[in-house]
């Protein structure tokens, strides 16, 4: 992030003249340099990038790229450092609408000094009929992929979330074998609290998105609380369902469903009605016998969340 660039935005946006000349104070007239194999280098004025670990600097940050893909006519995402631009490409023209979209961004990116890491950058194309387009940024032919990790998810190009499954399921069997082979106690005062603390996070994390689609899934996900709650002194004889109810736990599948439930009971009541509207609609067919709150039922070709 150029110190000049920002400075000028700041200017253009109206901020206070003390507090423009204060934040250039502060990055400007730092130094720094490198040290490699016990040699150091000469040094350098820090011309841009703002300090880490401040509070004004992801502020900054975000104030230099707000007129980042304004003129964009696909949906655009923004998450710190990442950006994610995608769309319905069924025709050539469609195809051509996001090609400008990613040139509009290589436009701002070299106008602002801030260069996109190109090599990281791919393309994922989904659906059965996608026609598979190629795209460029810039001079770069972006690679396709198959699946990518977004904020933790791994999310492939079928959308059926096997794979965030199975990668849930490894990171809490990790978690749950370093307890057994480091916690001699099998307690459940011990142990129940240490799982939900430490493992049964893994298997929920953003579970709103990426909740199994096939029995399989869920079958493995299931396997995990079942392979903790049966290492509790006394509950190895008895049955699933009699241990959940011993220690007081409900299975992962109802954990996920009383989510759903709760979500859905604060659209129809008027909380988080931005979000809701996007997913679901109130029914315009009631009767006598309805109280008020009955949802449209609609068809879809896959159950994708």
């Amino acid at each position: 992030m150029p110190h000049g660039e920002l400075l000028v935005k700041l200017d253009k946006m109206g901020i206070n003249r003390k507090i423009e000349r204060w934040i250039g104070n502060w990055l400007k007239g730092r130094l720094q340099r490198v040290l490699l194999k016990g040699e150091l280098s000469s040094w350098r004025e820090v011309t841009s990038v703002v300090p880490q670990g401040s509070v004004l600097g992801p502020v900054l940050f975000n104030l230099f790229i707000t007129d980042l893909g304004t003129k964009s006519g696909s949906v655009l995402i923004k998450f710190a450092d990442d950006i994610k631009l995608g769309g319905i490409v069924n025709l050539e023209k469609d195809r051509g609408t996001l090609q400008e979209d990613l040139d509009d961004l290589v436009n701002w990116s070299n106008s602002n000094r801030m260069k996109f890491n190109s090599e990281k950058c791919k393309v994922m194309h989904l659906g059965i009929n996608n026609k598979n387009f190629s795209y460029k940024l810039g001079t770069h032919q972006l690679e396709v992929t198959e699946e990518e990790k977004d904020l933790g998810v791994l999310v492939d190009h079928r959308m059926t979330m096997s794979r965030q499954c199975d990668m849930a399921v490894k990171k809490a069997n990790v978690v749950l074998g370093c307890i057994r082979r480091g916690i001699s106690s099998r307690d459940k005062e011990v142990l129940v609290p240490l799982y939900k603390a430490l493992v049964r996070p893994h298997l929920e994390y953003c579970v709103q998105f990426w909740s199994p689609m096939f029995k399989k899934d869920e079958f493995k996900l299931e396997q995990v609380q079942r392979r903790a709650t049966r290492m509790i002194r006394g509950m190895e004889n008895l049955s699933y369902e009699r241990r959940l109810r011993e220690l007081g736990l409900f299975s992962l599948t109802k954990r996920r469903l009383r989510g759903d439930m709760i979500a859905l009971y604060k659209y129809i009541r008027g909380i988080n009605t931005g979000e809701g509207e996007e997913l679901f609609k109130l029914s315009t067919n009631m009767d006598t016998r309805t109280n008020g709150y009955k949802l449209a039922t609609r068809k879809f070709r896959l159950e994708i969340r």
